[in-house]
């Protein structure tokens, strides 16, 4: 990384910075390895140099494709270190998927994992022109491993690029450009929402190329706490690691957390454990319940790529009374409700919510049309649906995308999958439409049940009809041993439309 005089726009280099004001702190735990903030610095300035000796220059895109563990953490600190800009991807595409994406981003170089070697192979193949390398590979070129000589010197111009992520809730993944300045003033918010404890470790069991894993990371260096992380998420080995880790803050969504507490059981949690931080979409109001029952600490929150994560959370000390929101927009942040019509709606109506504010990315990699189309006004279009109540807590409904319109009345999947998860038997719904001649779209349900044949369909639709308006319950209903789920955790509810849509 290029030095940059001092200015209001540029700050010390974050790791380096914290390497050099406690230096004998645990910055990282993955697997059985530990690393200190010296130690960290001095492995991230060898990888810096190595990728300077293979040729990498400033404002280079590098792409990693890699498992959680060590070597990608070093690589995410390493890559904009040496002045390149950081984009990690999603290990669990395909293929062609894999092809468009790195057609779309033309990095200077790919590092991949053995793991990932047969992957970048094939990516070779449909991309001759790509220049790949795995971590030994790279390990071979020329890098000091001693002491860095310019430790807390080199500056981070807060405008520039640090990352490109490819969004994940897309057809087509869109590369959101993060800056330095998204990066530092969402974990700002976050620590002046969320609490900031000298102690905290940070469990990081979600996919390091998602925004809501690769945020742990810099939030921990920024904060000078700990991060762990976890190579996937397993729930006996999360549950293990909050027992005997001194975990403070876990980050999951719904299907994990569910899964999290179903191999708990009857367990308590430790007190250690001060926050879940909840994500990925409307969290189910049975879950979180059940959380509330349990005395379990489960904060929702509203993120998304596009804001470098968190754009709303809910504060600790709203966690009971205010059950089901998202909260109040971090304090960087301003979140409005906006109708179709560009106009902004007031407490309690539904519409798009639009956000504003450092945060908020410069736009996507190489789509300059669709930048003016989603950053409009000065606002970020979200294409969520939602609303604010009279104290401006958000209460999040829906994606635009999944709304269902049935003879002009607007139906939420979400509350769909609520009522029918709160049923006993059930435990995951995923809920989309169908098309229909005579009222545009019906209602149609796809549920797994926590032990099959407990209950049947006509049963589970009684249990519907008493709860819903009958434009909201579903006219078509099917049992799943799986539901489809991105790498998160989220539901896929345009795989489940495509489906009812062929049947």
């Amino acid at each position: 990384m290029s030095p940059l005089p001092s200015s209001p726009d540029s700050m010390p280099e974050w790791l380096q910075k914290r390497a050099a004001i406690s230096p004998q702190r645990l910055a990282l735990i993955a697997g059985a390895e530990k690393w200190s903030y010296a130690e960290l610095n001095q492995l991230v300035s060898a990888w810096a140099q190595r990728l300077v000796a293979a040729g990498i220059k400033d404002g280079d895109r590098v792409a990693l494709l890699a498992k959680n563990g060590g070597h990608f953490v070093q690589l995410a600190h390493a890559v904009p270190r040496m002045g390149g800009v950081f984009a990690p991807l999603n290990t669990r595409l395909t293929a062609s998927e894999w092809s468009r994406l790195v057609d779309d981003l033309r990095p200077a170089l790919l590092i991949h994992d053995e793991t990932q070697a047969a992957k970048a192979g094939g990516l070779k193949k449909e991309l001759p022109e790509l220049r790949c390398l795995s971590f030994e590979e790279l390990g071979h070129y020329p890098g000091d491993s001693g002491k860095d000589a310019n430790i807390g010197e080199s500056r981070i111009d807060l405008a520039a690029v640090h990352s490109i992520i490819y969004t994940s809730g897309t057809v087509e993944p869109k590369g959101t450009m993060l800056t330095y300045g998204n990066h530092f003033w969402n974990a700002v918010g976050s620590a002046l929402n969320l609490g900031l404890h000298s102690d905290d470790r940070w469990l990081a069991c979600l996919p390091l190329y998602h925004v809501g894993g690769l945020t742990i990371l810099l939030r921990s260096v920024i904060y000078g706490t700990t991060a762990v992380v976890h190579e996937s998420f397993d729930p006996a080995a999360v549950n293990r690691t909050i027992d005997e880790e001194g975990i403070t803050i876990v980050s999951m969504v719904s299907e994990m957390l569910t899964r999290t507490l179903a191999d708990r059981g009857e367990r308590p949690f430790p007190p250690t454990l001060r926050q879940v931080l909840l994500g990925g979409g409307p969290v189910p109001l049975p879950l979180l319940e059940v959380c509330a029952s349990r005395g379990l600490p489960v904060v929702q929150t509203y993120g998304l790529t596009e804001a470098a994560s968190q754009a709303a959370t809910l504060a600790p000390e709203d966690a009971s009374h205010k059950l089901g929101s998202a909260g109040k927009p971090l304090l960087p942040t301003e979140i409005r409700i906006m109708g179709d019509d560009g106009s902004l709606l007031p407490p309690g109506e539904p519409g798009e919510i639009v956000v504003r504010g450092p945060t908020v990315t410069p736009g996507y990699f190489n789509r300059p049309e669709e930048n003016e189309l989603v950053l409009r006004g000065g606002w970020l279009h979200t294409d969520d649906i939602g609303y604010l109540d009279d104290e401006g807590y958000l209460y999040v409904l829906d994606r635009r995308d999944d709304l269902i319109i049935s003879g002009g009345e607007n139906v939420y999947p979400a509350e769909v999958e609520a009522v029918l998860e709160s049923h006993p038997a059930v435990l995951e719904a995923g809920v989309t439409s169908y098309p229909d001649e005579r009222w545009g779209q019906m209602v149609a349900a796809t549920v797994k049940l926590r032990e099959e044949g407990t209950i049947c369909e006509e049963e589970l639709l009684a249990f519907c009809a008493e709860r819903l308006a009958s434009y909201k319950f579903p006219t078509r209903l099917r049992f799943t041993k799986e539901l489809p789920r991105n790498a998160v955790g989220k539901l896929l509810r345009r795989v489940l439309r495509e489906e009812w849509s062929r049947a």
